[in-house]
């Protein structure tokens, strides 16, 4: 019986895919064999050694410590693309209120109550003030193209918008779905210089942390406006505020408010809601779930945010799968362990991402806990699982 921990409400969508004669759910328990979580903070958690596998029902990871649940050999997935379409229709949302001033008009709007045969005239005197330009023949620029970016692109042609697209890591799963129409941009220069909107759709990383700053705005065409549905940590604050004070920057539309930017008349903020949908959370709910049943029951991981994506089908009477730094002669040692207890190898597969590697193999023979114990003492392994 497998112990599946839940962090946040979870929804029943995603529950219902765990059978309940192999899996129990429960909030409270001590000693999971997998958590199923969704926003919860889990940096000051301390984890059990039973805990094995860590699924976020959602794509970002930040609640989460990524490099201790490595170094404990705990996988750690999250769902790409489940809440990808609701993600889409609110950039969608964002592109029609940055352009034609949709808030700030229904904000003046209110304001004639009470007038009375007067709303009329006073609406048709007014509404210049709110004047917005088409989408239609614009240029749209869509920086980093997963999931929900490619959405964005394709769907943005239906608007007559001409579409950039950069990512220079751009899958081939991605980019069989990616029109044809779209533009490829080879740099982020070209995109901010040639785009009248740009929507950012990149994780936060070293290498894209406040990538939205003084250098790059003064680059962008004037009067550009910037939606950001991907990761506050893109913008540096400051320098938004600078760019939209100056006019450079006509709005900044962001499901990432901060106290700095609430209040100034060329921001749109939203209260992170770009995936909130009952829809995305069945989805992220379901896909998560699906991943840890897979993990528990037979070691294959996708879509882990720590580990490579690794699935074998099964060939031999007993899988182990081995967890190890990313070192020369992991292999070797491994086979050598296993040849001294008798054990033969039916099926092997191996695959590294980064300081880490995953070793699965299907085995015939009796596993015994010596064999275990042996394996567990390689130089550089952090853990070993055992499927029957």
């Amino acid at each position: 019986m497998f112990t599946i921990k839940t962090l946040n409400k979870i929804s029943p969508y995603g529950l219902d895919v765990f059978d309940r004669s192999k899996y129990r759910c429960d909030a409270d328990a001590e000693q999971p064999d997998a958590i199923l979580v969704r926003s919860a903070s889990m940096h000051e958690m301390e984890f059990d050694p039973s805990l094995r596998a860590i699924a976020r029902a959602g794509a970002g990871v930040n609640n989460i410590p990524i490099e201790k649940c490595s170094e404990q050999g705990i996988v750690v997935f999250n769902t790409p693309g489940a809440n990808a379409n609701a993600v889409k229709e609110m950039v969608i949302c964002g592109l029609l209120l940055s352009a034609r001033k949709v808030f700030p008009a229904m904000e003046w709007v209110q304001t004639l109550k009470g007038q009375g045969d007067q709303v009329t005239p006073q609406v048709e005197k007014g509404k210049g003030k709110f004047v917005g330009p088409e989408l239609l023949g614009k240029k749209l620029g869509v920086i980093g193209l997963g999931a929900i970016g490619v959405k964005v692109a394709n769907f943005a042609r239906h608007f007559g918008m001409e579409v950039y697209g950069y990512d220079p890591y751009v899958s081939v799963e991605t980019a069989w779905s990616i029109s044809r129409d779209i533009k490829h941009a080879t740099s982020l220069r070209e995109i901010y210089e040639n785009c009248d909107f740009i929507t950012l759709h990149v994780p936060a990383t070293s290498e894209t942390k406040g990538m939205i700053n003084s250098e790059s705005i003064q680059l962008m065409k004037h009067g550009v406006r910037i939606l950001n549905f991907a990761r506050g940590e893109l913008v540096n604050t400051e320098d938004l505020i600078a760019g939209l004070d100056e006019k450079q920057i006509r709005c900044y539309v962001t499901d990432f408010p901060c106290d700095e930017m609430l209040g100034h008349p060329g921001v749109l903020a939203l209260p992170h809601l770009a995936a909130s949908t009952p829809e995305s959370e069945d989805n992220c709910a379901k896909m998560a779930a699906m991943q840890l049943t897979d993990f528990l029951e037979n070691g294959n991981i996708q879509n882990s945010v720590n580990l490579p994506s690794v699935s074998m089908a099964r060939s031999g009477e007993v899988r182990i799968t081995i967890l190890h730094r990313n070192i020369p002669a992991m292999l070797t040692q491994i086979a050598t362990v296993l040849s001294d207890c008798g054990i033969n190898i039916e099926n092997l597969t191996n695959k590294s991402k980064k300081d880490f590697a995953y070793t699965m193999l299907d085995v015939s023979g009796t596993v015994s806990a010596d064999a275990i114990k042996s394996l567990r003492g390689i130089d550089g392994v952090i853990r070993v699982n055992l499927y029957h």
